[in-house]
């Protein structure tokens, strides 16, 4: 229950109920029209903008609007005082009962508070990882791994059909040049001494177990063949080791796709062409001439006739090529013909989650999926910033298995996977992201892991004790929605409430926004109003949670706990993190 939501509503049918009254226009359009939270707390509990969007097309002055609606209101349930403020923000604030109520359904909702319908079923792709399958997943990765499953865990939440996919770059140059690499370590396997890799193939040694698997299987079938036999076999037994080895450190970080779709498998039935075809035959392909790239000195630039498509109808900067100078197609032709594939699969929303060094690629592949749909899907693109890997501040050295970085798989196995995916989401997408070692598993409150699961260990804390000071007290939820809540009337117990309550807006409206980080940021203000009533009830023993003298007040005082817990690993379970009931 979104119950911003819901006033909202209630809001709208008086403005229409105003209209039949003759005090408003008709056709007055409420898209715009909101309920939130008022920016400083003291004026109440919700606040609409209602006679502020509506003034202009009303023809009336806001402040009028305000008023006459601020009347109705103040006969609504709930509602205990209605204000109007500056040129006519019109700002509510709800009887204590209506929290005592949302507690309630709080616990009585379980693990579904927070769960909501907004996406009404519609179906999302959300595309992440898509590591070129030519080595093992580094830290960078990892951040647009957590992000892409978050979300999709985020949309799943809020009611939408998502489909987690992978997609697998097994065509071009970069597998052939794998293929290559793995061919070295494989006579390397098979007894041959390797000095130096030569520049142009991958060093790490991590397809020393790739040459020796391929070893393993077929002997010495490929020492003296020609190139054009083993290549193909070994570039498709190294794609099939790397991406089972990415499957693996995928899995250590709790991620699984439903789909990995194939490049190469695209490129083998003639999907490209396929598209291009279809573009053709729209107009939207041509035979043209570039201008030169901005800051390129003319005698750098050799303008030759190009096969372009007509990305600038779409909202691109230029008309793209799809086209190399040796007649092969362009990546960007490739993921055109993916993208279409996605959506021919069904999916109108389709979400990639890319590296920042993607930026520029961002604008084109909109406009493909515009021009390849005809405008009936729509491509979101977050774009994830580096990740700085320290070890008490100081940058980490590489890694030797892996040439020249450092794996996620080896981040995974030292802090654990619950730490890496929490601290990923500690900042929005697109800002940098410091992940120091040692301080991402400290024990303080500016750990923002553990600051958060102390909360939910907390919680449990205190319930297991109350089982000992309160015998007879039953602790689960359906029962201490039965409690009288109307005791809780601390103004932090209010606050902490209030911000429970308001769970499955936070949950809509980060799914709305595509940002995942929200529910991070949330949880760290939960455990925050949680923490500091603990320690108001160590300083005021009458604000303590386990009152033996008084088991009316400690019953709803472990019911907001259980709420809280509840929440927590709720929050917790979207980001895909395991919430933990003792720290040690």
């Amino acid at each position: 229950m979104n119950f911003y939501k819901d006033f909202r509503n209630k809001i709208v049918t008086e403005l229409e109920a105003m209209t039949t009254a003759g005090a408003l226009p008709a056709g007055l359009d409420y898209a715009n029209v909101k309920v939130e939270p008022p920016r400083d707390p003291d004026h109440g509990d919700l606040a609409t903008n209602a006679a502020m969007v509506l003034a202009k097309t009303a023809g009336q002055k806001p402040r009028a609007i305000a008023e006459a609606l601020a009347e109705r209101l103040r006969a609504l349930p709930d509602v205990e005082a209605v204000d109007v403020a500056g040129p006519g923000f019109v700002n509510l604030r709800l009887v204590p009962g209506f929290w005592a109520h949302m507690l309630a359904t709080v616990l009585r909702s379980g693990t579904a508070w927070g769960e909501g319908n907004s996406g009404r079923g519609r179906k999302v792709n959300v595309e992440y990882v898509s590591a070129n399958p030519t080595g093992p997943l580094t830290v960078g990765h990892a951040r647009g791994a957590v992000v892409g499953d978050a979300l999709a865990s985020l949309l799943e939440k809020v009611g939408f059909k998502v489909c987690r996919e992978y997609y697998i770059n097994d065509a071009g140059g970069q597998v052939d040049t794998l293929a290559r690499s793995a061919y070295l370590r494989y006579r390397e396997a098979l007894g041959e001494r390797i000095e130096e890799i030569p520049s142009g193939l991958y060093p790490g040694e991590y397809l020393k177990d790739v040459g020796q698997a391929l070893s393993e299987r077929d002997g010495d079938r490929w020492i003296d063949a020609p190139e054009d036999e083993w290549l193909p076999e070994v570039r498709r037994f190294a794609i099939d080791q790397m991406m089972e080895m990415i499957k693996r450190d995928l899995a250590a970080m709790g991620i699984e796709h439903e789909v990995f779709a194939s490049e190469r498998a695209l490129v083998e039935r003639h999907a490209v062409e396929e598209t291009v075809a279809f573009l053709e035959s729209r107009g939207l392909i041509y035979t043209g001439v570039l201008e030169p790239p901005k800051g390129k000195a003319p005698e750098d630039w050799e303008p030759r006739p190009q096969t372009l498509f007509r990305s600038t109808e779409f909202g691109d900067d230029i008309d793209r090529p799809i086209r190399k100078s040796d007649g092969s197609w362009t990546y960007f032709a490739a993921d055109m013909a993916y993208h279409l594939d996605k959506y021919r699969r069904g999916h109108t929303t389709l979400v990639n989650i890319w590296g920042a060094d993607h930026g520029g690629y961002v604008k084109r592949m909109q406009a493909a999926v515009k021009a390849l749909t005809e405008e009936k899907a729509e491509l979101r693109v977050l774009l994830c910033q580096l990740v700085k890997l320290l070890r008490a501040g100081e940058p980490v050295k590489m890694s030797k298995r892996s040439g020249n970085f450092v794996t996620l798989r080896e981040v995974v196995d030292e802090v654990g996977r619950g730490v890496v995916r929490f601290i990923m989401l500690t900042r929005k997408n697109d800002a940098s992201l410091d992940f120091d070692l040692e301080k991402v598993v400290e024990q303080s409150k500016d750990n923002p892991v553990f600051y958060v699961q102390y909360a939910h260990a907390r919680c449990h804390s205190v319930l297991r004790h109350a089982g000992d000071e309160v015998p007879g007290l039953s602790l689960d939820s359906t029962t201490l929605a039965d409690a009288k809540l109307d005791r809780l009337t601390d103004s932090d117990e209010l606050a902490l409430i209030k911000l429970l309550a308001g769970w499955p807006r936070l949950l809509e409206g980060a799914a709305e926004a595509y940002e995942p980080h929200r529910v991070a940021f949330y949880l760290q203000e939960v455990a925050a109003a949680f923490h500091g009533l603990w320690t108001k009830g160590k300083d005021d023993a009458s604000l303590r949670f386990l009152l033996p003298d008084d088991p009316e007040l400690t019953a709803a005082r472990l019911a907001m706990v259980r709420a809280v817990q509840q929440v927590i690993a709720a929050g917790l379970e979207v980001m895909g993190v395991e919430p933990v009931e003792e720290l040690r």
